[in-house]
């Protein structure tokens, strides 16, 4: 039996005579609540709520101030209406694929991922849920609008090559969408794949909401590549999960010694006081080695899926945090290319050379306190404050003269721009939170409905 356990490991398919020793999965399904019927009315309301925040109060503050040019982050209507995603990353071969088709029972179906002891997966799969089941090319679901994927276009023809999406019917995929990546292989440097593995990396990193980091106890060693991945994770420490896989392939004792080692390897490359959470079990379809911690990997798999059915439980919540984020960010580079443009029109004189003057602002904002202003002024933490050399780039290729002050921007139709993300920020998308959380159907506001005939005002004007 121990023997077929070691067999099954490098063998993709074992044969059929020993399906006898295959794990039980019902757990899965009672831990992620997949019974039970998900009412598609409950969050209907609250996602046209949020569409139409964002594209009423945070959008035209976007085009205005072009901030997608400085973050590069474009939210469409598709990534506001997708469902949670989760992102598995690690080194080759440490069962990422493997832990995919466990979790969606995969197993000897045509449909499963392909797995293997050697580097198998060379594309960054999606797997998604659809009325039948299907691959679909990664130019298709770049064209596709109504997807969330569409932005990945601007990664070149080469990776989209390397993008494939399938689709299936499965309960767990009417709730959550998993990404399986390329495993990380040190000896490669990033040009010979084609595209930019990390700048590609880095766009579902931001975009996920649960990262599964796998490791198996054979490739515990922190190469470049591997060191590059932690770099890109930082600020996401909330949403990483270590996985330690085919943690029964060792006795309790190694066990030990490779979780130490695990941790010994990760501390320099995650900089936080609270490391993250260390999930330690084999997540695959066969059952357990015998002679090792059987109960503990199930009460590790089963917090694991906890995990996972949190995310799913919170993906309106959290994608209402989502938005409101982005709009404290898009709020704080409008404040500050409206302190660029003021400081520039206070400087200029007549005889003054315009390209010259801003020059000089942009090299030293902070002897013009530009950042400085922006925080005693207006309610804006530090730390939220972007980087200063990320303006020098912004402005080369934005004049300032393209940019219009704060004040020029209000319309007695439209209102002020300044008030209506300011109104969603601390109004609209708070007071959508809470009738999520108190299960109340969000409705319109009396504006909304019978429309407010006010002048809007303007705070920033002067008298």
């Amino acid at each position: 039996y121990a023997v077929l356990i070691k067999i099954c490991r490098k063998v993709p398919i074992c044969v059929e005579e020993f399906d006898n020793v295959l794990r039980d999965r019902s757990h899965i399904d009672e831990t992620l609540r997949l019974a039970t019927e998900e009412k598609a009315t409950d969050y209907a309301a609250a996602i046209q709520k949020l569409r139409k925040v964002y594209h009423t109060s945070v959008k035209p503050m976007e085009q205005a101030y072009k901030y997608n040019e400085l973050r590069q982050h474009e939210i469409s209507d598709g990534e506001i209406t997708s469902k949670p995603m989760v992102l598995f990353l690690g080194p080759w071969s440490v069962g990422k694929s493997s832990m995919i088709n466990y979790l969606l029972g995969l197993h000897d179906s045509p449909y499963q991922l392909y797995t293997g002891a050697e580097p198998t997966t060379s594309e960054f799969t999606v797997i998604m849920h659809g009325e039948k089941i299907r691959s679909v090319e990664g130019i298709v679901m770049a064209a596709d609008s109504s997807r969330s994927f569409s932005p990945l276009e601007k990664f070149g023809q080469n990776f989209l090559e390397k993008l494939i999406g399938i689709e299936m019917p499965h309960k767990m995929l009417e709730r959550v969408t998993f990404v399986d990546t390329p495993g990380i292989i040190e000896n490669r440097k990033q040009q010979e794949r084609g595209y930019p593995f990390n700048d590609v990396c880095q766009w579902f990193i931001d975009r996920a909401d649960l990262i599964f980091v796998v490791f198996d106890p054979t490739k515990l060693d922190v190469g470049l590549e591997l060191e590059m991945l932690f770099r890109q994770l930082k600020g996401r420490e909330s949403q990483i999960r270590i996985i330690l896989n085919k943690a029964d392939n060792l006795a309790t004792q190694d066990l030990m010694r490779v979780y130490g080692a695990l941790f010994w390897s990760l501390a320099p490359l995650i900089n936080v006081t609270e490391p993250p959470r260390v999930y330690v079990s084999s997540f695959w379809p066969y059952d357990y080695a015998p002679d090792t911690s059987r109960e503990l990997f199930k009460r590790e798999e089963i917090s694991l899926l906890e995990d996972l059915n949190q995310v799913i439980e919170n993906r309106m919540e959290n994608k209402i945090a989502f938005i409101r984020q982005h709009a404290i960010r898009v709020r704080i580079h409008a404040l500050l290319v409206d302190r660029y443009v003021q400081t520039f029109k206070e400087k200029m004189s007549f005889f003054s050379d315009p390209e010259l003057v801003f020059q000089e602002i942009v090299d030293d904002p902070d002897k013009f306190y530009i950042f400085k202003s922006i925080l005693a002024k207006t309610n804006v933490s530090k730390f939220d404050l972007p980087n200063r050399d990320a303006y020098r780039d912004f402005f080369g290729i934005n004049p300032i003269a393209n940019f219009k002050p704060l004040t020029s921007q209000c319309s007695y139709i439209g209102g002020c721009l300044l008030e209506k993300i300011e109104k969603a920020i601390t109004n609209e998308l708070p007071a959508l939170l809470s009738s999520i959380n108190s299960g109340k159907q969000p409705g319109l506001s009396s504006c909304e409905v019978t429309g407010c005939g006010e002048k809007p005002k303007n705070r920033y004007r002067k008298n």
